[in-house]
């Protein structure tokens, strides 16, 4: 868990096409990161 007002660390995702996306391309910068189920998950 981290302490609030922590640095978030590094981590690498997909973006939606398909390429790889670090945190670390935007350090310094405002970042939302917005989850949802996968489609027909009932989530």
């Amino acid at each position: 868990m981290l302490e609030t007002g922590a640095k978030a660390p590094d981590f690498k995702l997909k973006s939606h096409d398909g390429e790889d996306v670090t945190l670390d391309q935007y350090r310094g910068k405002w970042v939302v990161l917005h989850t949802f189920p996968l489609a027909f998950t009932g989530g």
